[in-house]
């Protein structure tokens, strides 16, 4: 462990508490007492914590929430399991005590992350120890978009990320960001920002200011006594980041600010950077370290354990590429639970039979077309392990009734069997849904066009005659994993960005049959109204797109004796077993997809015959 100061001046709102009490002797009045105590309280947070929750802090616990408390900017890259959340929550709760009046906003990547710091903090305010913590509430309150805790005259208020006109109505002087490295650069620089602009109390300090001139200027106080107000706080933790990431940017920015002395700004800045040795043993699994060691990749341990920031992934599909096909949040096309009517989209599937958690996910993702550019964009996915087949189908349903969908690919393997279920079942007869498949060879490069143009004649979209299943040769393998990789080097496959501003609202306001959808695993808001369900929803599509990436990156190609290239997990991760097991099946359907849409385009540039879209030939007698 190091420890660098570097060339910041800290300014102190309080002289050295601790030295002062050490000078008093004798009888203090009630007043003086009580200052003191307050005084040293916003000092000694380890106290404090104690006093007000019954919670012994670690020791690096009480160093990140007393540099939280002095500095104006506090960057946290922690390992996995450091107590990220809850070390956040002491700070917020002894915030709002200590610093009455003060506004604190929560910020994650989803409401539901935003919201489990709130529980942290309310969870604590549950336990017998937290007595004088519970009778500092004086109000809670959880809404659909807001949840909000009163500490007399403080807040603290957790907020969805993509409701941005929202969040810019409030006016916080705290802004706490759960994982720092998922927040958008656009939405760290035109929304977090700005919040840093608006101080508390500025009556007060207004009036301080001119009774100090007035003092100054009958020469009875200097212009360097002069009040020293708190600056408004962000607090950012987060895990480490690839350093082509923007969260990398912002540490090299910090980093420069603390150790230039020719870069000072006046605001104080720190940086914790705890890898997982660094905690204490009793906070650690060691089982878990050494089981994560096993199943992870050695650039992923090193991220998300030792806390160091890496170039790239070592896969067959490199993160970086995919990043670059990663379309900014609030800027262009964003995920979607409804389609545009007037868009086309394919829904590609990798199907999953079992019902164990510990089984492979039954996954669907949806691609919005670009004729024009030969372009996709993956808008919509969905992926779950455990659940029943009648789960599966009534998902299926949900897409094809809210989405125009104009092609739908499966692999073959389990997608007969699906398919004849889909069509069967009561779900899809109540929509009055029934799927049609297509058949052609095309993997011989010479008879391609004459077998394009035979399965151009099979297909209908007006009858739904647009299924096709498709067997995975080693060759179509191959074959399609290199047009993935082509399409992220040429930027012809894109991955939508969150819903933000208008298009959020928009999103989560979409009439879905929400209350049927299964989405995730263990859904803690399964039984919560409409409108916060679709909320986690409409949030849920982004973490989507995340994992697609991240299986894409777990890829590696392998060649056999024979010639025959692999595209699978690497061995240690295909040893895995359990739910949280590593997965390639949302990888697998975004193959499958791409693919489709190129055989989609290929149809359409080929004028040797019509494609059929809502006239169904029959005879008349």
């Amino acid at each position: 462990m190091a420890w660098e100061t570097g060339k910041q001046k800290l300014t102190r709102e309080f002289a050295d508490i601790n030295q002062q009490l050490a000078e008093k002797e004798g009888y203090l009045d009630e007043g003086e007492a009580k200052l003191l105590l307050y005084k040293f309280l916003r000092e000694n947070p380890s106290f404090a914590c104690e006093l007000f929750t019954g919670i012994k802090l670690f020791p690096f616990q009480h160093m990140a929430i007393k540099a939280m408390m002095e500095s104006d900017y506090f960057l946290g890259i922690w390992s996995r399991g450091m107590s990220k959340s809850f070390s956040t929550g002491i700070f917020a709760l002894l915030d709002a005590i200590l610093h009455q009046g003060v506004q604190i906003g929560i910020l994650s990547k989803s409401f539901r992350q935003s919201k489990m710091i709130f529980k942290k903090i309310e969870d604590l305010a549950k336990s017998p120890k937290a007595t004088f913590f519970s009778q500092c509430i004086t109000r809670t309150s959880k809404m659909n978009d807001e949840w909000v805790m009163e500490i007399g005259q403080s807040s603290i208020r957790a907020l969805p990320l993509g409701d941005g006109e929202k969040l810019r109505g409030f006016r916080f002087q705290r802004m706490i960001i759960d994982e720092l490295l998922l927040m958008p650069e656009k939405i760290y620089n035109e929304v977090i920002m700005p919040f840093l602009s608006v101080v508390d109390n500025p009556t007060e300090r207004q009036e301080v200011y001119d009774l100090e001139t007035q003092l100054i200027e009958k020469g009875k106080m200097k212009e360097e006594d002069r009040r020293k107000w708190p600056n408004n706080k962000i607090i950012g933790l987060s895990s480490a980041s690839y350093k082509f990431e923007y969260l990398y940017k912002l540490y090299q920015q910090y980093e420069a600010l603390i150790l230039n002395e020719n870069k000072q700004d006046g605001a104080h800045r720190t940086i914790m950077h705890f890898s997982y040795d660094c905690a204490p043993e009793q906070l650690y699994d060691q089982n878990l370290i050494s089981q994560s060691r096993a199943t992870m990749s050695d650039s992923q341990f090193e991220r998300e354990f030792g806390a160091i920031f890496t170039d790239d992934s070592s896969g067959y599909f490199k993160v970086s590429k995919m990043a670059e096909c990663t379309l900014p949040d609030g800027e262009g096309q964003s995920v979607e639970v409804i389609g545009n009517p007037k868009d086309e989209y394919i829904l590609a599937f990798d199907p999953s039979w079992s019902e164990s958690e510990s089984s492979d996910d039954f996954a669907m993702l949806v691609i919005k077309l670009n004729r024009d550019m030969r372009k996709g964009t993956v808008v919509h996915s969905y992926g779950l392990a455990g659940a029943n087949l009648k789960t599966h189908i009534r998902y299926m349903a949900y897409l094809l009734t809210h989405f125009n969908i104009v092609a739908v690919v499966g692999d073959y393997n389990g997608g007969v069997q699906f398919m004849n279920s889909c069509n069967e079942s009561e779900i899809f007869k109540k929509f009055n849904l029934k799927l049609g498949t297509m058949e052609a060879e095309l993997d011989k490069i010479p008879d391609y066009e004459k077998n394009l143009r035979k399965l151009k004649n099979q297909y209908n979209k007006g009858t739904k005659n647009f299924v096709f299943l498709r067997k995975p040769s080693s060759q179509w393998i191959r074959a399609a994993n290199e047009s993935l990789q082509a399409a992220f080097d040429h930027k012809k496959i894109f991955f939508a960005g969150a819903a933000m501003d208008d298009e959020y609202n928009n999103q989560r306001k979409a009439s879905i049959p929400i209350k049927d959808l299964k989405f995730i695993k263990n859904d803690p808001n399964k039984n919560a109204g409409i409108g916060a369900r679709m909320i986690d929803f409409v949030e849920h599509q982004k973490d989507m797109m995340d994992l697609i990436k991240v299986q894409c990156a777990l890829i590696q190609i392998t060649t056999s004796l024979q010639g025959t290239q692999s595209f699978d997990l690497p061995p240690n991760l295909r040893k895995q077993k359990g739910a949280d097991k590593a997965r390639k099946d949302s990888y697998s359907a975004l193959v499958l997809g791409n693919w489709m849409m190129n055989i989609f385009y290929d149809m359409e540039d080929d004028r040797g015959a019509p494609m059929q879209n809502t006239f169904t030939p029959m005879f008349i007698s």
